[in-house]
């Protein structure tokens, strides 16, 4: 930290004793100027030829002394050190320079007011001063020096305004980037949430289905392991099977946690509407009977909502398997309608099918958020004469033109 920020920084610490220096120096320079005057009324040569009386002594040290409050009350101080350059220029002769302090003055009352208090007393403070010393001074009314009280009051408030408009100017981009960095911040956890979510979405969704099937088989090799030991090795296939497909996918849902330059991260596209038959072979390899019917015309969806898609199909399945059983037969529709992408999934289960609000698990609860998140809908419920029902609306975004194949 250099000398001149030191210095600043125990000036902004210490207030009362930088105005009482600056009143002390000032006395100083109003002292010396009493004792100073021109040789002659039309030579700017200056030499100590008078000396200033009781009157003015005592002017100029009262009014210094107020501006040792300079910032406490601005406005007082400028009336009082107004009122000792008025009885000066009255009842001085020869008139001492109690003005400057009026000028000191002045200057704190325009940076710590608005601009219009400053034009106000600005103006008020010129008028009465000047007007005062060439009224009833000793002076002519057209000497220099009640023109160089006219001028320094003006360049006082002037000085003063410019200081509190370059302040304002100041604190307002300070605040504007203390508001942008909290902004940023609150934007960056706000992401980081929303990942974790994401993340933890899909983590339920690939265990919970992999894990059903995994379930599934191992039961169906236990089962007929001693009476058909061929069919009990078909089961135990897919649950290796199941068991590969389950370590990929979390691999790749973990490997979105590496950085972005990680060599080893996953390069395998997310799961999505065109690998829907594979999906739906995995839960007719377990016992379920699943129906698909496609009507979307081959769009091609953005892939969150690809995505999303895919995660809605999977965990409905998956609760019916889990609830429903394998007798039970599940229908699955992709329909593209207007704007929209709707996914229908019906089962004929006996009812007692995962509902919302059941705290059977956060299913139906991670297909909501994914739904709210693409701003789309989400109705689930018991289906009339048994079954369940899970129906979701997508919006389609299509990034492709209108003259590109089917919207």
């Amino acid at each position: 930290m250099s000398t001149f920020v030191r210095a600043r920084c125990r000036a902004k610490a210490h207030p009362l004793a930088v105005d009482a220096a600056l009143a002390a120096a000032v006395l100083v320079c109003m002292v010396a100027g009493s004792f100073v005057e021109p040789r002659h009324r039309d030579d700017v040569s200056w030499g100590v030829l008078r000396t200033p009386d009781t009157l003015s002594l005592v002017l100029m040290t009262l009014a210094a002394a107020a501006l040792v409050f300079r910032r406490r009350a601005p406005m007082r101080v400028l009336a009082v050190t107004g009122a000792a350059s008025v009885v000066e220029s009255v009842t001085a002769d020869p008139r001492a320079p109690v003005a400057m302090s009026a000028v000191i003055a002045l200057y704190t009352v325009a940076s710590t007011t608005d601009r219009p208090t400053t034009w106000r007393v600005g103006l008020l403070t010129m008028t009465v001063l000047t007007g005062t010393a060439m009224a009833a001074g000793s002076l002519p009314w057209y000497a220099q020096e009640n023109f160089a009280i006219f001028a320094w009051t003006g360049i006082g408030a002037t000085a003063g305004d410019a200081v509190r408009s370059r302040r304002a100017f100041v604190q307002a981009i300070r605040e504007r980037a203390e508001r942008a960095e909290r902004t940023r911040e609150e934007e960056a956890r706000r992401r980081v949430a929303e990942e974790r979510l994401r993340i933890a979405r899909d983590l339920h969704d690939v265990v919970a289905h992999h894990i059903a099937l995994v379930n599934v088989q191992a039961g169906v090799a236990a089962h007929v392991m001693d009476k058909r030991p061929d069919q009990a090795k078909e089961a135990l296939s897919h649950v290796r099977e199941a068991s590969r497909s389950a370590l990929n996918e979390l691999r790749a849902t973990v490997g979105l946690l590496r950085q972005s330059g990680d060599p080893e991260a996953p390069t395998e596209p997310a799961p999505g509407l065109d690998r829907l038959d594979e999906l739906a072979g995995t839960f007719r390899n377990a016992g379920l009977h699943v129906e698909v019917a496609r009507a979307d015309q081959g769009t091609a969806l953005p892939a969150a909502v690809d995505l999303a898609a895919y995660r809605i199909i999977q965990e409905a399945l998956t609760n019916v398997q889990k609830h429903a059983g394998t007798r039970a037969k599940a229908e699955v529709s992709v329909v593209r309608v207007g704007p929209n992408i709707e996914i229908t999934v019906l089962d004929d289960g006996p009812g007692d099918n995962e509902t919302p609000g059941s705290g059977g698990g956060h299913g139906l609860l991670g297909m909501r958020e994914r739904v709210t998140a693409l701003r789309g809908t989400l109705t689930t419920g018991p289906r009339y004469g048994g079954g369940f029902r899970v129906h979701a609306i997508l919006p389609v975004k299509n990034r492709t033109s209108d003259g590109e194949g089917p919207a």
